[in-house]
Formats: structure tokens, C-alpha cells, sequence
């Protein structure tokens, strides 16, 4: 089962992404992508090794972002393919069969191209404008979801993303969403990640209290 809310993390170094992904673990977060772009990837299989250990802590699962041979290096619970990174098969040939693959989708097309390569979850967006990605893809708003889900017809899980809110999620959910992705709304602040859980019925960990100083 996919979990309904995705922590996307952010920061402006490595080490603000693990500090931010270890405060997401803490605020009950069920599942952290760590998305780290423009390191090597030395660094972040290394960044990748700490992440694994903070979530492992805290028994929060942890999908990387693009790199699935760090992934399985790490034991991590799965991997997120962008549009322009490896295609989701050959990922699976060396992944282990419990791990999972998301990919990421702008249009029906994207949907469907995802869907015969048996991914187990889309991140379907952006829902709305965001700066958190680099792409012009147009936003699909409530009623781009919707149409999607209807023409899609698939039970594999549909996570909105793009400039989510926690005032979108009621409306969200309408259109048949499997849950949705937040990366900024949650960074600003944390204690949101419950708030989300309980609008997307999703039971959230038994929550505790941030320690910054804290040592895993």
C-alpha cells in the first residue's frame, strides 16, 4: 500500500535536506523522497546513507530520486523516475522485487506510457504553478486531474503534486486521487504533515517532538 502523503525534502545543501527529512520523520511522516540535483553522486549516495539511517530510526520509508542503483545500494524502499531519467523497466531489472517505482506524468500520455511499464505509482502534476521543478508543463487544476482519472481507468496510485496546500486536499480527493506530494508547505512547517494526514484519512505515526538536538 502506498502511503497517501509524500514528503518531498528540501534545503539548500545536503545537510538541510537530511535535517528537514529527519523533521518530517519526527512530525509522523509515513514516506520522505530525498531529492537532491546538482551533487555528484558520490555525495549523494553518501547523503543517501544518512537519510537511510534517520528513517530507518524513526520506520519512515525512503524513496531517492532518480538514482536506483543508489537506491539498492542502500536498501532504500524504493526510487522516483522523472521523465528524463532511467527508464522504469530497465530500473526494475536491478532493483529487488519489494522495492517500488513511481514516475513522474504531466498528461494522459505520460499516464499511459507509465502504466505499460508497471510502475507502481505516478506522481501526476503540477497541479498548480510551483518553483520546486523544472519544467513548463501546464497545471492541471481539479479538473485536469479528474479528466485524467476518468480516461485512465488503472489502479495503480495516483499522487497529485505541484504547490499543494492543505486547503486543496478536500477538493483534490474528489478526483479520485490516491493521496498527493507537498515538498514547500510542508518545509515552512512541519506540524502540517499531521494536518495532512488527518485530510487525507491516512493514519499518521505517533507523533514526536523535534529535538534538533537529537543524535541517531
Amino acid at each position: 500500500m502506498i502511503p497517501k502523503l509524500h514528503y518531498i525534502s528540501q534545503g539548500n545543501t545536503g545537510k538541510e535536506h537530511l535535517e528537514n527529512i529527519k523533521k518530517a520523520c519526527t512530525s509522523g511522516a509515513e514516506l520522505v523522497q530525498l531529492r537532491l540535483k546538482n551533487l555528484s553522486e558520490k555525495k549523494i549516495l553518501k547523503m543517501a546513507e544518512e537519510a537511510r539511517k534517520i528513517t530507518a530510526h524513526y520506520q519512515t520509508r525512503l524513496i531517492i530520486n532518480d538514482h536506483y542503483k543508489i537506491a539498492k545500494k542502500i536498501k532504500a524502499d524504493g526510487v522516483h523516475l522523472g521523465k528524463n531519467d532511467t527508464c522504469p523497466t530497465i530500473a526494475r531489472k536491478h532493483l529487488e522485487n519489494w522495492q517500488i517505482i513511481g514516475g513522474t506524468a504531466n498528461t494522459l500520455e505520460d499516464c499511459n506510457i507509465l502504466v505499460e511499464k508497471k510502475i507502481d505509482y505516478i506522481g501526476l502534476g503540477p497541479f498548480r504553478f510551483t518553483t520546486t521543478k523544472d519544467n513548463l508543463s501546464p497545471v492541471l487544476g481539479t479538473n485536469g486531474y479528474l479528466t485524467i482519472i476518468e480516461t485512465l481507468q488503472t489502479n495503480i496510485s495516483i499522487i497529485a503534486i505541484g504547490g499543494i496546500t492543505t486547503q486543496d486536499v478536500p477538493d483534490i480527493l474528489k478526483t479520485g486521487v490516491h493521496g498527493i506530494a507537498a515538498s514547500s508547505e510542508i518545509t515552512k512547517d512541519f506540524n502540517k504533515i499531521s494536518l495532512f494526514n488527518k485530510l487525507l484519512n491516512s493514519p499518521s505515526q505517533q507523533e514526536q517532538v523535534w529535538n534538533p538536538n537529537h543524535k541517531i
